[in-house]
């Protein structure tokens, strides 16, 4: 599991804040070394705007506000979250979002342990549903629809989002935990580059054993070695 050493925890019912708190320390045990608990959604983001986590838990019914507000601040961000609610019906709608996990309340100790041990998978549920990369432009955060982007290029910690359309977007979370929720189809081809294998037209050698992949709106992207075999099933 990713060291978790700071959470923020957004829940506006005490009694469920605490539970969520002591048993985050029981299965994290001393890595962990800051909980915070928001029960606003105001104290929330202000928190995220703010501060440093390594994971958030987020509740979607915040004393009759919408949580979405928050999740849509928290995607465009390189930390994780999980989303622990009564609101069973808005789970497909995050899962859009790129959430590790949706836990339903009332949940246990076990079911809590599952979904901490997912920050390390690339779970099949949430792959499948995500829609959208929420990126921070200015004070602004923009969803962009996932089936805008063709491919994805590692810049340092951070990575851009380079659409059809020919314009570009920069997300802060790194190409690895975007490896992590994108659908099966995004595929990566080289430890700079995430691909969208319907954007791809053919796979090319190069002199020095090299590799490349064209791309339907043109331009190549470079291919590692070990994924060449991959690919060349793909393309029969």
């Amino acid at each position: 599991m990713s060291l978790i050493r700071r959470i923020a925890l957004v829940e506006d019912e005490a009694v469920v804040a605490r539970r969520l708190e002591r048993l985050s320390r029981e299965l994290l045990g001393d890595q962990l070394t800051s909980v915070v608990r928001l029960a606003s959604l105001g104290e929330a983001l202000a928190h995220l705007r703010s501060h440093t986590i390594d994971l958030l838990f987020l509740d979607l019914d915040l004393r009759g506000k919408d949580g979405f507000e928050v999740l849509a601040e928290a995607a465009a961000e390189a930390f994780p979250t999980i989303i622990v609610s009564a609101r069973h019906d808005l789970a497909l709608r995050a899962f859009e979002f790129g959430v590790v996990d949706f836990v339903p309340k009332p949940y246990s100790r076990e079911r809590l342990a599952l979904a901490l041990g997912r920050l390390e998978e690339r779970g099949p549920g949430q792959r499948r549903q995500l829609r959208y990369l929420a990126v921070r432009k200015g004070s602004r955060v923009v969803p962009v629809p996932l089936a805008e982007v063709a491919y994805i290029q590692a810049s340092g910690d951070y990575s851009e989002l380079h659409c059809h359309d020919g314009t570009t977007h920069l997300h802060h979370k790194g190409l690895s935990d975007l490896n992590r929720l994108l659908p099966d189809a995004y595929v990566q081809i080289h430890r700079s580059y995430i691909v969208d294998l319907g954007q791809v037209v053919s796979l090319l050698s190069h002199p020095g054993s090299r590799y490349a992949v064209t791309l339907r709106q043109g331009g190549e992207l470079p291919v590692s070695r070990q994924r060449v075999r991959e690919l060349r099933r793909h393309f029969g």
